[in-house]
């Protein structure tokens, strides 16, 4: 990837988080934590790798992208509202009675395929996409974003025999693997490791990536696209709250909204970084 598209990149995911952060302090409710950890990944997808048009967001042979963990849904509409899909604007008003923007994915908005939030269902509407893709024999690919803590969920799992049993390589799913869920560390509430040993025993091709690493992002999805036969799981190692000092690592963050002063801190550190990668 070149530096100075890099760079853009960087700068972009900075503008998503400060979109999440002015989300989710005017709702004063929200995720920001695992929002946060995903904005890099969501930056990629929707500047680089999906094929989208903001101007015709139901085009039949656009890419499909299902956000299985579903209240991280600030990081996808602050993606969204970047790349086009509706005004900036509309975040301030995230999840306010007779927004368009609510608490979780709604099909209704531009840019959505598929409602989501009960976890362990988004990656199960994912394969449906896929398979009709299949069917039809259409050239659209399917994405889908799930929580490690998300994957504690045994649908998860029926869905990814599934989508094994009918070779579906047009769907990657990407484990969003920041070790922690709303009642702390993985490893304690219900450990779903061996992650990439577990996808691997129901027949997915395993990729590991660096979440925060665009050239990283590059490598893995490159790798993805090339292969034929079943489907891929991308597992993404990534800081929960990532790019904002005191989020960073903790679950404290997963449910809960910055009041005046810490939204403030936060939108001056990510404006800082912002300055630096623009500047």
């Amino acid at each position: 990837m070149d530096a100075t598209i890099e760079k853009r990149l960087q700068a972009t995911a900075c503008k998503v988080r400060m979109g999440i952060i002015e989300g989710t302090y005017c709702a004063k409710s929200g995720h920001p934590g695992g929002s946060l950890s995903i904005a890099d990944l969501l930056t990629y997808l929707y500047f680089v790798k999906l094929n989208v048009d903001p101007k015709h967001p139901d085009m039949p042979e656009r890419d499909r992208f299902v956000l299985s963990k579903g209240h991280t849904a600030p990081a996808l509409y602050a993606t969204l509202a970047q790349r086009g899909f509706f005004p900036e604007s509309e975040l301030k008003s995230l999840r306010h009675i007779g927004a368009m923007l609510q608490g979780h994915p709604c099909i209704h908005i531009p840019g959505i395929d598929m409602s989501s939030g009960s976890l362990g269902q988004g990656i199960s509407a994912a394969c449906g996409m896929a398979l009709s893709a299949k069917y039809n024999q259409k050239d659209y690919r399917v994405y889908t974003v799930l929580g490690d803590g998300e994957i504690e969920e045994g649908q998860v799992w029926e869905a990814a025999m599934f989508a094994a049993h009918f070779g579906l390589d047009n769907l990657t799913a990407i484990v969003d693997n920041n070790g922690l869920q709303i009642d702390g560390p993985i490893s304690e509430v219900c450990s779903p490791e061996p992650i990439t040993d577990k996808f691997a025993a129901f027949g997915w091709h395993v990729i590991t990536m660096d979440a925060h690493d665009f050239q990283d992002m590059e490598r893995a999805f490159d790798e993805a696209e090339k292969i034929s036969g079943k489907p891929v799981v991308i597992v993404q190692k990534s800081v929960k709250g990532k790019g904002v000092s005191f989020m960073e690592n903790q679950c404290s963050w997963h449910g809960t909204a910055p009041n005046q002063e810490q939204y403030e801190q936060a939108m001056t550190e990510l404006r800082t970084q912002l300055s630096g990668l623009e500047g």
